[in-house]
């Protein structure tokens, strides 16, 4: 555990950004598995969402992003 005060602060802020960081994970995964499997306007559109607010968060990177829109779309011409 730390003991200096900016240690025990950088853990708070540390945690809260985890628990941020983990949810827009979650919806980004759920949101790419569900456009997968139904490639519609609508599910596609909510992933293209998904992918764009993780990046500017900072979750994932802007060519990581760049690879899923690309893959999301070839389900939707397939």
């Amino acid at each position: 555990m730390p003991i200096l005060k900016n240690a025990k602060k950088a853990l708070r802020s540390s945690k809260r950004k985890n628990e941020v960081n983990s949810r827009v994970k979650s919806q980004l995964k759920t949101a790419l598995d569900t456009a997968k499997k139904s490639a519609s306007t609508e599910t596609i559109s909510t992933a293209y969402s998904k992918i764009d607010r993780a990046v500017k968060s900072g979750v994932i990177h802007r060519n990581a992003a760049a690879r899923l829109k690309s893959q999301v779309g070839k389900k939707k011409a397939a």
